[in-house]
């Protein structure tokens, strides 16, 4: 029996009853966008949202082990094609800005004169972020090779903007970088995400290499440098189906000493539990340990601090609110924009329609691997439109792989900052498509500039760069 077939004789956890949430609601069309100031966790997914619903049973459970019956333990995963019925309706372009939906936490450790309060509070939002993702088990749909994704965000606290850009700049291995910028404020936030998918038995994992660099333009330049805890996908073969994260995560302060590490626990076969972590902040300059931090990422996380003993809430997930990105409307994004390219996939997955879903994706996965034997037959490399590879000149900047090929200067008005990113890529409603990204992209020039730190423009495309 055929993969679709079987699909369409799923049986699903909320028609019997049994989904994550009771609550009612409506799916959000691709492309609206949240108006609110700020809305509360609780009401970014809801329970009709296919990214809220386990579209599993035992005989969905029977998919996945016919697929996983051609592997074995530790081979990659990156070339099986999985059901539909497991993807998010978002890729991970638009996955990452996760990351920046509690602007207050940054915004509020940027405000904060004290270093080590500052770093404290640093930590507070990126631990905060893990725990905004669909309820059930679903993971981004994956990027093709040049696929972009711009959002902002008008409405932070303090009057303040925000503005999101990333690309798709390698398919095998696949690398997603991302450049994160509130002018008003002089933060910049670099990064690359280097998923790594291997079969583990019960389980797959995301072995999730790359770094992000943020950087605090009012604190000197003061950079934090962070990482991210792995994800595990349990019961593929037998049990419940669920996500873990695990591993250790670091957050770095080169400037000011202060490291933390924190170790995700995973849930052992007999004892623990799940969603756990546990970590300590410390001061590396002295060897010092500051905090300590325990709880759960997904509920409530507690800090102590060591030298006193007094223990306090650090973060409870159940107060987030939620700033979600906006972005320009469909019709006028370009063709290579996450939404828009995947708008029929992404539709097909809010019907629950995965027979259409599996087809449209395959449209998708087809042209670009029709594209890929082009740029082999004519002998020409892909190169970015808006990253540019890092080089030996790029001071600190050698694990992010790509950065931003515009030069952003942190001491510039908040203006020249946000006129800067829109000559990127348009962002906003009406903007107009920056006639670069309307023609193949070409090898950006790396020459620095003798006031340039580690990022630098580049130049108009040569004469004699080649098609791709």
């Amino acid at each position: 029996m055929g993969l679709t077939s079987k699909l369409d004789r799923l049986k699903l956890k909320s028609d019997r009853g049994q989904s994550s949430s009771g609550n009612s609601g409506t799916t959000t069309p691709v492309g609206e966008t949240a108006t609110e100031e700020g809305v509360p966790e609780g009401s970014k997914h809801s329970s009709n949202d296919t990214d809220d619903i386990d579209e599993i049973d035992n005989e969905g459970q029977s998919i996945l082990m016919g697929i996983i019956s051609q592997l074995r333990p530790g081979c990659d995963l990156s070339k099986i094609t999985l059901p539909t019925f497991i993807l998010e309706k978002k890729s991970m372009l638009e996955r990452i800005t996760n990351f920046f939906e509690i602007p207050d936490l940054l915004l509020e450790a940027d405000a904060t004169d004290d270093a080590l309060m500052r770093f404290v509070l640093m930590v507070k939002w990126y631990l905060a972020s893990w725990h905004i993702a669909p309820k059930a088990v679903k993971k981004p749909l994956n990027p093709i090779l040049g696929e972009l994704f711009a959002c902002y965000w008008d409405n932070l606290p303090g009057d303040s903007t925000a503005y999101y850009i990333s690309e798709q700049t390698s398919h095998h291995p696949p690398k997603s970088s991302y450049f994160y910028l509130i002018p008003e404020r002089k933060i910049r936030v670099d990064g690359v995400v280097i998923p790594q998918s291997k079969f583990l038995g019960n389980s797959s994992a995301a072995l999730m290499n790359g770094w992000g660099h943020v950087q605090l333009g009012n604190r000197g330049g003061e950079t934090y440098i962070m990482n991210q805890p792995n994800v595990y996908c349990r019961g593929i073969l037998f049990g419940k189906l669920r996500y873990e994260l695990g591993d250790q995560m670091v957050i770095k302060c080169p400037k000011t000493g202060f490291e933390a590490n924190i170790d995700f626990k995973t849930k052992g076969f007999i004892s623990g539990t799940y969603d756990a972590i546990e970590g300590t902040i410390k001061n590396t300059n002295t060897g010092e340990s500051l905090y300590s931090i325990t709880g759960k990422w997904n509920e409530v996380m507690d800090i102590k601090n060591l030298a006193t003993g007094k223990k306090e809430v650090l973060f409870d997930t159940s107060t987030t609110r939620i700033f979600e990105p906006k972005t320009r409307p469909i019709e006028e994004q370009l063709e290579y924009e996450s939404r828009r390219l995947w708008a029929p996939t992404i539709n097909a997955l809010g019907k629950r329609d995965h027979e259409l879903a599996t087809n449209e994706k395959a449209k998708v996965e087809g042209d670009q691997r029709i594209k890929a034997k082009k740029r082999l037959e004519d002998g020409v490399e892909f190169h970015p439109k808006l990253f540019r590879p890092v080089t030996d000149k790029d001071k600190g900047a050698q694990d992010l792989e790509y950065v931003i090929y515009k030069r952003f200067d942190l001491e510039s008005d908040p203006e020249t900052l946000r006129q800067t990113i829109f000559d990127t890529m348009p962002i906003l409603p009406g903007q107009i498509d920056n006639a670069s990204l309307q023609i193949p992209a070409f090898k950006k020039n790396t020459t620095e500039t003798p006031e340039q730190e580690h990022f630098v423009d580049a130049p108009a495309a040569p004469a004699d760069a080649p098609p791709v």
